[in-house]
């Protein structure tokens, strides 16, 4: 027998609960900017570097002394400045120690058109949508909507990285994966978007705040060095009927000219 899923049009004070998870989640996961400083071994080793691949049960970190390979089984906690200093048990590439604050974005939205000064690029969003300040709170964060009524959102992220699509997807799914439980990849396949090869992928999990189901739809772009991630979801029940809206907003994402936006970077 199949579980009943939480239906949030018929129950107003679900659907509160359920924006306020999403929002919170939000600042949790798509905004992460794929970065770390300290990795602690299980026998109390302490390395500092940048990841520059990960592969298989393997990660290799780029550190002052040369290139090292660890097992993630090995790996007991990754310290995120960028996140307030907590420890995270996985693996991700390093970055610098300054904290930066998030951007000063310069956009705008005029009916289904958006345009963004500091990132340069545009998209194509629904009528009812809105621009959502509140959900830029990383120095990565580029661009954070909604629809009017919360319960669907979109996140840009920018960040500097040498390593491949591949290793950057990895990376980032890593992270993911502390923040969702049950979590599980739908799809994933290579695309071209604006011109560019990209990774389109779905995944969906269970959050740790309120236990709701979500499914997401990524798109990570690379420009040479610059990353850009577009994210969207919703609630999972939501996720059908919102899938083909939500491939049309990565699919008209264009890139106007270099990212302007201070983005965390690496060496």
């Amino acid at each position: 027998m199949e579980m009943e899923r939480p239906n949030p049009r018929a129950n107003p004070s679900l659907e509160e609960l359920m924006r306020r998870t999403l929002l919170s989640l939000l600042l949790l996961t798509a905004a992460l900017p794929i970065a770390a400083e300290e990795i602690s071994l299980k026998d109390g080793t302490k390395i500092v570097g940048h990841m520059t691949a990960v592969s298989g049960d393997k990660i290799e970190v780029e550190t002052a002394y040369g290139k090292m390979q660890l097992k993630r089984s090995d790996i007991l906690t990754i310290i995120f400045p960028e996140n307030g200093a907590s420890p995270i048990s996985t693996a991700a590439p390093a970055a610098s120690v300054k904290k930066d604050a998030p951007p000063v974005i310069e956009d705008s939205l005029r009916g289904t058109q958006y345009v963004n000064k500091t990132g340069k690029f545009t998209l194509t969003v629904p009528e009812d949508w809105k621009v959502n300040s509140n959900l830029v709170r990383s120095p990565v964060t580029v661009a954070g909507l909604s629809s009017k009524d919360e319960m669907r959102f979109l996140l840009v992220a920018q960040e500097q990285y040498t390593g491949s699509l591949e290793s950057y997807e990895g990376i980032g799914e890593i992270q993911v994966r502390k923040t969702l439980t049950n979590y599980e990849k739908i799809m994933e396949s290579t695309v071209t978007i604006d011109g560019k090869p990209a990774l389109l992928i779905s995944y969906r999990g269970v959050t740790t705040i309120n236990n709701l189901p979500v499914q997401f739809l990524l798109a990570i772009i690379p420009s040479g060095t610059t990353f850009t991630r577009v994210t969207t979801w919703c609630v999972e029940p939501l996720f059908h009927e919102m899938q083909p809206t939500f491939e049309k907003i990565l699919n008209s994402y264009h890139s106007t000219g270099p990212a302007a936006v201070s983005v965390s970077s690496r060496p």
